[in-house]
C-alpha cells in the first residue's frame, strides 16, 4: 500500500505555544509525501498562536496538574493520535515516564527514556556525564564550592541547574556579584565562563536511536533565550563529537539539541542537551535536514534515506515576529 492511500494519521504538539514554523514544517513535510495528516495541539490557553492554527486545539490543565497525563491520554485515544511531538522542557520528564502508556494506544512519543531526560535537565548530571564520557566542558561547581575557593577565575557564570530558556542566568566579575545573585538564582550553580563562538547543534535520532544527521548551526543573535540570528556551519569536529556524545548518552528518538562553545583554539565545549525541537530547527530544516519529513516516513515505515552531511552550508535564518488574527474570538476549543 502506497502512503497516499494510507488512513489518515493524527499528530499531535504539546505545549505548542509559537511554534507555527515547526507546525508548518511538518505539514509541508506531509504534503510532499503524500499523507493524509492532521495536526493537533494543546496548550493552556486559547490565545496561543500556533494552537489556532491546528486543525484540533485542545485546552489542557497545566503540566504540574495531576490529571495532565490522563488529559493527553484521552486525546490520543480519542482522536487515534499516532504520533505525539513535545515542543518545550516542561511536560518532557512526563511524557517520558508516561511514553509505554501511549505505546498501548498505537502513539509513539518523541521522548527520550526518563533517565536520559533526567541528565539533561539537571546541569549538574549533564556536568558529570559528560565528563565521564570525556567531552570538553566548562568547570561547574555549586555555589558553596565556589565561595570556598580562594581564588577563582573572573568571570563565572551563573545559572539554576534545572533552568530553560536562559532564564535566571548572569555573568560575575567578583566574589561580590557572586553572592549576590547567588541569593536570587534559585537553585544556582556555577560554571567557568567560556570565550568562543556559541553553537546549538540539531542532532537527528532515528527510530532505532542511531545518529543520522548533524547540523550546527551558530548562534548569531539570541532574543529571550532563543536564537534570532543563526548561520548553518558545517564544522567536521562539531558534527562528529555532537554525534558522539547523543549515541552515548542514548537519546531519541526525534531531535535533539545541543548547545556548544567553539574556542579559539578549535576546541567544542559542550554546555547543555535538550531532548527536544530546538527554536531554531527551523533553519536546519530549510537547509536540507528535513527532520519532520524524515520523522513521518520512519512512523509509516517508509524507506528513508538520510545523508549525514546532507544540507546545505552557511545558510542563514534572520527571524521576525508574525501575527495570526483572530476575529468574533470565543473559546471553541476541545476541553479534556
Amino acid at each position: 500500500m502506497g502512503i497516499g492511500n494510507r488512513k489518515l494519521i493524527s499528530i499531535l504538539f504539546t505545549c505548542i505555544g509559537r511554534r507555527v514554523s515547526l507546525l508548518n514544517s511538518f505539514r509541508r513535510a506531509a504534503r510532499k509525501l503524500k499523507v493524509n495528516a492532521s495536526f493537533f495541539g494543546t496548550d493552556t490557553t486559547a490565545l496561543s498562536s500556533a494552537l489556532q492554527l491546528c486543525d484540533k486545539r485542545f485546552l489542557v490543565k497545566p503540566i504540574t496538574h495531576a490529571g495532565y497525563i490522563k488529559q493527553l491520554l484521552t486525546i490520543v485515544k480519542t482522536n487515534r493520535v499516532k504520533l505525539l511531538v513535545p515542543t518545550v522542557d516542561l511536560d518532557l520528564k512526563l511524557l517520558a515516564q508516561n511514553k509505554p502508556k501511549f505505546a498501548a494506544m498505537g502513539c509513539c512519543v518523541l521522548v527520550s527514556t526518563p533517565e536520559v531526560v533526567d541528565i539533561c535537565q539537571d546541569k549538574r548530571k549533564t556536568y558529570s556525564f559528560l565528563i565521564k564520557n570525556g567531552f570538553d566542558t566548562p568547570v561547574t561547581m555549586s555555589i558553596r564550592a565556589a565561595l570556598s575557593k580562594k581564588k577563582l577565575n573572573w568571570p563565572c557564570f551563573l545559572k539554576p541547574w534545572d533552568g530553560y530558556a536562559s532564564r535566571g542566568n548572569a555573568a560575575v566579575n567578583n566574589r561580590k556579584e557572586l553572592l549576590f545573585f547567588a541569593g536570587r538564582i534559585p537553585n544556582c550553580i556555577v560554571q567557568e565562563f567560556i570565550k568562543g563562538t556559541e553553537h546549538t547543534c540539531d542532532v537527528y535520532v532515528d527510530f532505532s536511536l542511531k545518529v543520522r544527521c548533524v547540523v550546527p548551526r551558530k548562534r548569531i543573535e539570541v532574543r529571550a533565550g532563543e536564537v534570532s540570528k543563526s548561520q548553518v556551519v558545517k564544522h567536521p569536529a562539531i558534527m562528529r563529537e555532537a554525534a558522539r556524545l547523543v549515541e552515548k548518552l542514548g537519546a531519541g528518538p526525534g531531535v535533539i539539541t545541543l548547545q556548544l562553545f567553539l574556542t579559539g583554539d578549535d576546541k567544542v565545549k559542550f554546555i547543555e542537551i535538550n531532548p527536544r525541537f530546538g527554536g531554531g530547527v527551523p533553519l536546519s530544516i530549510k537547509a536540507g535536514a528535513n527532520f519532520p519529513k524524515w520523522i513521518l516516513q520512519e512512523l509509516l515505515a517508509s524507506k528513508v534515506n538520510i545523508r549525514f552531511d546532507g544540507f546545505k552550508d552557511n545558510l542563514i535564518m534572520l527571524r521576525y515576529d508574525g501575527e495570526v488574527w483572530i476575529e468574533n474570538f470565543k473559546s471553541k476549543e476541545n476541553k479534556r
